[in-house]
């Protein structure tokens, strides 16, 4: 009996990777999206090149990689708003605070916050940050905002941080985003 395909096989997954730490995490995330079947587009914040490169990112989802609201090419035929349809989901790993209270509050000064205010798919973010940024009142509000109007929200986890504390905030690994993705986690 032939196995069943996974629920991302064939769907066009929006990945959008903001500036932090957790960004080199994205890139295996890209593989294991592509690894089950699904095409995936990548977008990131300028922040996030301070982390992973561009060519990181095309290398793993071989297509080009979308960084800018201004690409002169791509925003000539309104590239962002044909992004944002072309997408069955949007994933947003690692989401930092600031990203998630953009995206909370309807800003839209970036290519990843308008892909956000642009799409109809479903979104899911992986928030990613200290875990005093992410136990602060601001952050919670935004969090409980988002959930309230059907924003998928997947981690943190606990444990030890790139700053060397610990607590929650650690974006979820790859394989346990995937899983949530696919209803399983």
């Amino acid at each position: 009996m032939p196995s069943a395909r996974h629920p991302l096989d064939g769907q066009n997954v929006l990945l959008c990777v903001c500036g932090g730490i957790a960004a080199y995490k994205a890139a295996d995330l890209v593989r294991r999206l592509r690894g089950v079947g699904a095409e995936v587009q990548v977008a990131m914040t300028a922040d996030a090149g301070h982390f992973v490169g561009e060519a990181t990112f095309q290398a793993v989802s071989g297509r080009t990689v979308r960084a800018s609201l201004w690409d002169p090419a791509a925003e000539a035929a309104m590239g962002h708003i044909e992004l944002a349809r072309w997408a069955d989901r949007v994933v947003v790993a690692p989401a930092t605070a600031n990203t998630l209270a953009k995206m909370a509050h309807g800003m839209a000064d970036d290519l990843v916050t308008t892909l956000y205010l642009a799409t109809t798919a479903p979104v899911a973010v992986a928030p990613a940050m200290n875990h005093r940024m992410w136990l602060h009142p601001a952050t919670r509000a935004n969090v409980e905002t988002l959930r309230a109007r059907g924003v998928q929200v997947i981690g943190p986890e606990d444990g030890a941080q790139a700053c060397g504390e610990t607590g929650p905030g650690r974006m979820s690994e790859p394989e346990a985003i995937l899983l949530a993705l696919a209803g399983e986690g």
